[in-house]
């Protein structure tokens, strides 16, 4: 579920006001926002699916319930996005044999494109995903264009789709936003974990409350930052939008999974979401929170000895416990035990901080933050006594924003207490109450669970699985295709060089097709050559499984366009990046080739930002390029340049991921003689 949030007014509740303006407040002053589009969210109870859509679009159901159509605007004439379910019948093909059936259907589409065609297996459910291009027929000059997912659970077939004319991207963006949106609610039963597996590692996360991007502050709430516990202090690991929803709480599995909830404040019952650190894949589980109750939104999640889950919400008056080897979902209080402390007057009046967010250890402490101070506090949880006053800490800044505890083991087997502040992490010397910052960075809430030990196996049901095992190999297939017709290029050459610098050669069928077995997740650097085109040398990143992608080569020609995916700059800068130097270097023994060539340098910047200032920052880029050919030996009156800004995408820009794709310097050719 996609949530959006706004700043509260004056008039709304304490509680909410602050959690909103301890985590908007410091970048508000910093930046102004992209405008966020209202979404609503449509839920599916029977076929346990959500999808969100904007708000300012219409949706339509087919009588027989087999068919959503949404539309843009009130008119219902053309719908932009469809979603159809099937029933998968008895033989179905394997997720493998799905994939090649489609990818022979968009072969046989006229002067067909395939930007991307991936598989996918979870733990409940099969996805392939895809989105290409082609012309109605082999004489227009039209394309369209096709985003999708096919997704089969339980015997049902879930076709969602996105088609347009290419030259007709108004919608685009929400369109995507829409298709990947898409998620059931609640899986199937899942399978069980090995026993072996339950045991927590050393890892350790944090949900990040803020994002840096183009220099600017935005709020996140998504993404995942994962830390070795050996060195909090090293850059972690960055798990970006890997919830489907902003969120303030967090826990850790035995399972090494990670476990969240979304912040909106629905007082309705919520999925609880799983996601795999290590698969980078997640989905909702059949466990189901309660309502959290009117004006308080969940805050926080921890893990106990067992392996149980633990979330609360912001005014500490429920704490909700899942037991991952059955299922169960318990309430363990719903009123906070706190305010029995002679001291609650004092941290409890309105508009106070909130001290929902907590940790427990291993003897059936409950410890609490107080948000305005940092300061900690105690419960029993068999009893539910509060303990003595609150402990204050020294050498902790008085502004308020505390967010989270968390206790962890390091390398040597000590305990650390690690606290969430406003903009850092600290860890706790409890002996002598003071603080120390480890890092800079602020977190909703941290997760981690190595405090434990490993636990003897319960009788029952075992735990939840992961997301299904990732493929070690990455099988990366494609065509090499004319730029402009389509057509495929079997005499092309096609070298792809490993991270080792090692150089393979890749053989092309007649029909232009490569097959390359590669390590996912790896940088592979790509260089295409035929005479009479312009060569291309890109860096290609396949994911694990079976991927495809056609590779595209444009004729040597006046309004030829050739993409210079490896020139990259210091983010925000002018200043050409060392890794440039191979393409641009490449791009002079071209231009030296052929004397006669001129050619004009494009270039482009995503919509983040200002936009003059993108305008101005892509002149500069070009100027940088420039440059760098006229100090190599390219004549600079064959050279001419603009700077577009973000006006000329070739990508969404809905999420970073295609985002990054309009980043980029492009190659004209203006002249040949």
């Amino acid at each position: 579920m996609i949530s959006i949030g706004f700043l509260p007014s004056p008039a709304a509740s304490p509680m909410k006001f602050l959690l909103t303006l301890v985590l908007t407040v410091c970048w508000l002053k910093l930046s102004a926002q992209e405008a966020l589009v209202p979404r609503q969210v449509y839920t599916d109870a029977k076929a346990r699916f959500r999808v969100s859509y904007p708000e300012s679009w219409q949706r339509q159901r087919s009588e027989d319930r087999r068919q959503l159509a949404f539309f843009a605007g009130s008119a219902r004439q053309h719908p932009i996005v469809t979603l159809t379910m099937r029933t998968d019948g008895p033989g179905a093909a394997s997720l493998l044999g799905r994939q090649d059936s489609l990818w022979r259907r968009i072969q046989q589409l006229s002067r067909a494109q395939i930007l991307r065609l991936e598989q996918h297996e979870a733990t409940s459910y099969a996805e392939v995903s895809y989105h290409y291009t082609y012309a109605p027929d082999r004489s227009s000059a039209d394309r369209t264009r096709v985003l999708g997912r096919r997704l089969w659970r339980n015997g049902t077939e879930f076709d969602l789709e996105y088609r347009a004319a290419d030259e007709d991207g108004r919608y685009l963006s929400e369109a995507e936003q829409l298709v990947e949106s898409f998620d059931f609610a609640a899986p199937a039963p899942p399978a069980p974990l090995p026993a072996a597996a339950a045991q927590c590692d050393n890892k350790m996360y944090g949900i990040a409350a803020l994002r840096r991007r183009n220099e600017a502050w935005e709020d996140d709430c998504r993404t995942i930052h994962e830390f070795a516990a050996d060195n909090l202090s090293a850059p972690p690991r960055i798990h970006r939008d890997a919830l489907p929803f902003q969120s303030y709480a967090l826990a850790k599995g035995f399972d090494n999974c990670l476990y969240s909830v979304t912040k909106a404040p629905t007082d309705a019952p919520e999925y609880v979401y799983r996601y795999n650190p290590a698969t980078r894949q997640g989905e909702y589980t059949s466990w189901q929170l309660p309502a959290q109750g009117p004006e308080t939104v969940w805050i926080s999640g921890a893990t106990d000895e067992q392996g149980n889950l633990y979330f609360s919400t912001a005014d500490a008056n429920k704490l909700v416990k899942i037991d991952p080897a059955d299922g169960t979902v318990t309430v363990l209080w719903d009123s906070d035990p706190l305010r029995k402390a002679a001291y609650f007057p004092r941290i409890g009046f309105a508009g106070a901080g909130s001290h929902g967010n907590f940790c427990l250890d291993d003897t059936g402490t409950l410890f609490q933050v107080y948000s305005t101070d940092g300061s900690l506090l105690t419960v029993d949880l068999q009893t539910r006594q509060p303990g003595p006053e609150p402990l204050a800490l020294q050498g902790l800044p008085k502004r308020g924003g505390y967010s989270d505890l968390l206790l962890q083991k390091d390398e040597q087997g000590n305990r650390r207490l690690y606290l969430a502040g406003p903009k850092a992490l600290y860890e706790v010397d409890m002996p002598r109450r003071r603080v120390r910052l480890v890092r800079r960075g602020t977190y909703t809430d941290l997760a981690g669970c190595n405090l434990f030990g490993p636990v003897p196996a319960k009788s029952g049901p075992a735990a939840p699985a992961a997301a299904a095992v990732t493929p070690t190999l990455a099988t990366w297939r494609g065509r090499v295709l004319n730029g402009v017709t389509f057509q495929p290029l079997p005499q092309a050459q096609l070298r792809l060089r490993r991270p080792d610098g090692g150089e393979i050669k890749v053989p092309l069928t007649a029909q232009g097709t490569f097959t390359i077995t590669a390590e996912p997740g790896l940088a592979y650097a790509t260089t295409i050559q035929l005479p009479g085109y312009l060569a291309l040398d890109s860096t290609y990143t396949p994911p694990a499984g079976p991927y495809v992608q056609d590779l595209l080569l444009y004729p040597l020609a006046v309004g030829s366009t050739l993409p210079l995916d490896n020139v990259q700059f210091t983010q925000g800068q002018a200043v050409l990046l060392p890794t440039s130097f191979p393409t641009l270097d490449q791009l002079v023994g071209m231009l030296t080739k052929n004397p006669t060539m001129t050619i004009e340098l494009r270039g482009h910047t995503d919509n983040q930002g200002d936009p003059q200032k993108n305008v101005v920052l892509s002149q500069e880029r070009v100027a940088a390029v420039k440059t760098y050919l006229v100090e190599h030996g390219v004549g600079a009156p064959r050279i001419t340049g603009t700077g577009l800004g973000g006006t000329q995408p070739r990508a969404s820009n809905a999420r970073e991921a295609t985002r990054r794709l309009n980043r980029r310097v492009e190659v004209r050719v203006t002249g040949v003689r």
